[in-house]
C-alpha cells in the first residue's frame, strides 16, 4: 500500500515538473514574441541589382553612400539604369567587379591574382576608384605585375626609327642575330676570331723571347714587332668596320652611342687611332702604356655574342644596390678589425702590423679566406681578434650569394620569356588609340542607346547632320557598329530616333 502510494506521488511530481517546464517555455516564447524588434532603416532595406556582362550582383544601396566620388556612389550611375529590367547594366569584366563590390563592402581593395595590372587599372578607372587604394597585402603583387607588363611593353615596342624594311633592317638583323643567315654566321665568326686573336696577341707580346743573337732576351712584342702590328691593324680594321655598320643600321643612333657595348667598342679602337696621331717619344711613354692598357677592354666585346655574359651583367646590375650596402658593411668591419689588430700587436717586438693599413691588408686577406700568410698576429689578443674576424666574414660574405642567386633566377626567367616571344611580331594598329576617358565615354553613350528610344551615330568633324543623312541614306539600317572603328576625339556624336 505504501509502495503504491509512493510511486503515485513520484509520478505526480514528475508530471508537475514537466508541466512547469513546458509552461515556462511557452511563457518565454510569448514574452519574446511581444518584444518589439527594430527594423533596419529604409536605406539598408533598399537593394540594387547590377548586371555586369550577364552576371547579376545584388547588394544593399547604403554601401555606396560612403564613396560619393566613385561612379557607383554618385548620381552618374543612373545613366546605366535599365527601367525595363530594373537593374544597372555595365559592359565590364564581372570577375573584377567582384573585387570592386568587395571594396564597397569592406573598404579593402584587393588585386586579383590572375588579372593583368593594366586591365585592373582600366576597370578601376571606369568606376572612379584610385589604384593607390589597393590593400597592402596585394600591393607587392600589383607592383610586380605592373613592372612586368611595362618591361614587356618596352620589349615589343618598336622605336620610331626602326627600319621596318630595306637594307638597314636586313643589315641590323644580320649584326644582331648570328643565326639569321649564312652571312650573319660568317660575320659573327670572323668578329669573334679577331677578338680572341687580339686578346691573345696582347698577352703574348709581353712574354720574353730570345733575340736574334739567340743569347739575349727581349719581349716578344719587340722581337716580332711586324707580326703583332699586322694583327693589331687587322683587328682594329674589323672592329672599326663593325662599329660603323652598327652605327648605320641601328634603329636609334642616340641610344646606340650611349649603350655600354658601344662605349666598349670605342674604348677598344680609339687608342690605336690616338697612337697614330701622336708621335711616340720618351716623354709620352706613360701615355702610350695607358693606351695599351685600354686594349684589354676588347674582352668585353665577347659579351655582345654571349647571352650568358649579358645575363651575368644584368644580374650584377640588378644586385648593385644590395651589393653596395654589403661592401659598405665590409669596409666598416675591415676598418674596425684592422684598428683593433694594430693596437693588439703594437707592443710586440716581432709585430708585422707597423700601421693600420698593414692591418687592413691582413684583415682583407683573412675575411676573403685567401690567407697568404705573409702577415700573422703574434699576441693572444691578436689571434682572438683574427678568429672573430674569420667567423664574422663567413656570415657576411654568404649574404650576397642568396641575393645574387635570387636575382639571377628572376632575370633568367625574364630572358627565357623574351626568347619565347622573340619571333612574336605584335600587331601595330595604325589607327588612333582610344584612351581610357574616351573608352568610358564610348561605353556611356552605348548604355544610353540601350536604355533610350534613340540610336547613337557619329558625325565626322567636317560633316553636318544633313551630310550624314545623305551619306547613309534615309532608309539605311546601319546599326552604327562600324562607327567606332575610326573613332577620333574631333568627331561629333548625335542621337537619332530609332
Amino acid at each position: 500500500m505504501d509502495t503504491s502510494t509512493s510511486s503515485l506521488g513520484t509520478t505526480s511530481e514528475t508530471e508537475s515538473c514537466l508541466t512547469r517546464e513546458s509552461s515556462l517555455e511557452i511563457s518565454r516564447s510569448i514574452a519574446l514574441s511581444r518584444i518589439p524588434t527594430r527594423r533596419p532603416p529604409a536605406t539598408h532595406r533598399k537593394r540594387l541589382s547590377f548586371n555586369v556582362s550577364g552576371t547579376v550582383f545584388v547588394t544593399s544601396a547604403f554601401l555606396f553612400e560612403n564613396h560619393p566620388d566613385t561612379l557607383l556612389g554618385c548620381d552618374e550611375r543612373d545613366y546605366f539604369f535599365d527601367p525595363h529590367r530594373e537593374e544597372y547594366v555595365f559592359d565590364r569584366d564581372p570577375k573584377v567587379f567582384r573585387y570592386i563590390l568587395m571594396y564597397y563592402r569592406t573598404g579593402s581593395l584587393h588585386f586579383p591574382q590572375h588579372e593583368t595590372a593594366q586591365a585592373f587599372e582600366d576597370e578601376l578607372s571606369f568606376f572612379g576608384i584610385r589604384p593607390d587604394l589597393i590593400a597592402p597585402c596585394c600591393r607587392e603583387l600589383y607592383t610586380d605585375n605592373k613592372e612586368a607588363e611595362e618591361k614587356y611593353r618596352q620589349d615589343i615596342q618598336r622605336p620610331k626609327e626602326v627600319p621596318r624594311s630595306g637594307p638597314r633592317a636586313k643589315l641590323w638583323q644580320i649584326l644582331e642575330d648570328p643565326y639569321d643567315c649564312v652571312a650573319a654566321t660568317v660575320i659573327f665568326s670572323v668578329t669573334g676570331l679577331f677578338i680572341v686573336l687580339s686578346i691573345l696577341a696582347n698577352a703574348v707580346e709581353t712574354i720574353w723571347c730570345r733575340d736574334y743573337d739567340l743569347v739575349s732576351f727581349v719581349r716578344c712584342g719587340e722581337r716580332y714587332k711586324v707580326t703583332f702590328s699586322v694583327i693589331e691593324v687587322a683587328s682594329v680594321g674589323v672592329f672599326t668596320t663593325e662599329y660603323i655598320l652598327r652605327l648605320i643600321a641601328t634603329p636609334d643612333r642616340r641610344e646606340f652611342i650611349k649603350s655600354p657595348l658601344s662605349i666598349v667598342d670605342l674604348v677598344s679602337i680609339l687608342p690605336f687611332y690616338i697612337a697614330l696621331c701622336i708621335p711616340e717619344n720618351k716623354e709620352l711613354n706613360g701615355f702610350f702604356v695607358t693606351l695599351r692598357i685600354f686594349r684589354v677592354f676588347r674582352v668585353f666585346k665577347l659579351s655582345r655574342s654571349s647571352a650568358n655574359m649579358r645575363l651575368l651583367g644584368n644580374t650584377l646590375t640588378a644586385c648593385l644596390q644590395d651589393l653596395s650596402f654589403l661592401l659598405f658593411a665590409l669596409a666598416v668591419m675591415v676598418t674596425i678589425f684592422a684598428t683593433v689588430m694594430y693596437y693588439c700587436d703594437k707592443g710586440h717586438p716581432d709585430t708585422m702590423f707597423h700601421s693600420i693599413p698593414h692591418g687592413i691588408w691582413f684583415i682583407v686577406v683573412t675575411m676573403t679566406t685567401v690567407g697568404y700568410g705573409d702577415t700573422v698576429p703574434e699576441t693572444l689578443a691578436g689571434k682572438l681578434v683574427t678568429t672573430v674576424c674569420c667567423l664574422s666574414s663567413i656570415v657576411l660574405l654568404t649574404l650576397p650569394v642568396t641575393i645574387i642567386v635570387s636575382n639571377f633566377s628572376a632575370i633568367y626567367a625574364q630572358e627565357v620569356e623574351a626568347l619565347k616571344r622573340k619571333n612574336f611580331e605584335p600587331v601595330i594598329s595604325e589607327k588612333t588609340e582610344i584612351k581610357g576617358f574616351e573608352r568610358q565615354h564610348q561605353h556611356l553613350l552605348e548604355c544610353l542607346q540601350s536604355t533610350t528610344d534613340r540610336r547613337f551615330k557619329r558625325l565626322k568633324s567636317t560633316e553636318t547632320l544633313g551630310d550624314y543623312q545623305n551619306r547613309i541614306g534615309s532608309t539605311s539600317t546601319d546599326d552604327g557598329s562600324s562607327d567606332w572603328q575610326d573613332f577620333t576625339s574631333q568627331d561629333t556624336y548625335v542621337f537619332l530616333p530609332q
